[in-house]
């Protein structure tokens, strides 16, 4: 016996409502108060400006090296920004990284990198 046209679609859907849970459905779940915990990373740092000199200490209080680097950007068009050497943080470790500008600083920022 074959099926009209206008009953296959609404076989089909019936087929698929009353199957069973899809591969994807029917794996256990991890309950919503159990989350994974984040992966904790990144030394906190301090920056300070005085005039044209900047001073930053960083502290890494995680497992993970975090090899840290101070960015200035001057104010004065002519002035050169500057972008400091990588310095290794290690576990439990503060480090100090300087900088400055001839004139002015504009801007200061830390970039991490995590050690692998």
């Amino acid at each position: 016996m074959r099926l009209s046209r206008s009953l296959a679609p609404v076989t089909l859907a019936f087929a698929l409502a009353v199957s069973p849970l899809s591969t994807a459905e029917s794996h256990a779940r991890v309950p919503d108060g159990h989350k994974p915990a984040p992966q904790l990373f990144g030394a906190s740092c301090r920056t300070t400006v005085r005039g044209s000199h900047v001073l930053a200490y960083c502290h890494n209080p995680y497992v993970d090296t975090d090899q840290v680097r101070l960015h200035i950007e001057c104010a004065q068009w002519w002035d050169i920004d500057t972008d400091g050497s990588p310095v290794d943080t290690g576990p439990a470790m503060t480090v100090r990284l300087s900088g400055r500008c001839w004139k002015d600083v504009r801007t200061v920022w830390i970039s991490h990198r995590k050690v692998t």
